[in-house]
């Protein structure tokens, strides 16, 4: 299985990604998204919150997301939470932030 990462940009902030050639799909990292999207000062608690409050309501999607490593800042890898674009479009559903709206 080859993968190969990349650092998407958004409003000048990182996404960190990485493209699975065996399911041809892009994953990118939930954490990097929440904090561009909320301007969240400790987005991993944010996303820590919200996986709680999907299962309380049933919701399978915080659930189905993958982890992969993923650099980090620090120059080491991780195990990250990732979704790929269908389950982020989701998961960006129950993010309250003008960012996220499609006009």
């Amino acid at each position: 299985m080859k993968k190969e990462t990349s650092i998407q940009l958004f409003e000048q902030k990182q996404v960190r990604s990485l493209w699975n050639e065996e399911e041809e799909k892009w994953y990118f990292s939930i954490i990097d998204v929440i904090e561009i999207l909320t301007e969240s000062t400790n987005a991993r608690k944010y996303w820590s919150v919200l996986k709680l409050r999907l299962k309380k309501e049933g919701s399978e999607l915080a659930t189905n997301c993958s982890q992969l490593k993923l650099q980090s800042s620090d120059g080491k890898y991780y195990n990250t939470d990732v979704a790929d674009t269908e389950q982020l479009f989701r998961l960006i559903q129950y993010i309250p932030s003008k960012k996220a709206r499609i006009d």
